[in-house]
């Protein structure tokens, strides 16, 4: 079982009865994998222990688009391995 979930915002998303933030996030599956082109601050409360933040807490680079996202990671082989990772 896999989902993708988007989370704009986590304010709407937790103003949310606990029923429904149970049937996005089902607490059953630890296994959970957050992709933020951002920092990573704030992710583990919905990741939890055994999950895991692909982010950017680092500043200062510079170089086309392209080029930073492939050297923070984001890349499908990456998210991919790290993925499977969670899962094993």
């Amino acid at each position: 079982l896999a989902r993708v979930v988007s989370m704009p915002s986590w304010e709407l998303f937790d103003a949310q009865p606990q029923s429904y933030r149970d049937q996005v996030l089902l607490p059953s599956i630890q296994a959970r994998l957050a992709v933020e082109a951002g920092a990573s601050q704030g992710w583990h409360r919905y990741v939890g222990d055994r999950g895991d933040v692909l982010s950017v807490d680092r500043f200062g680079a510079s170089a086309p688009g392209d080029v930073l996202m492939r050297e923070y990671g984001f890349t499908v082989e990456n998210v991919c391995k790290r993925t499977l990772a969670l899962l094993r």
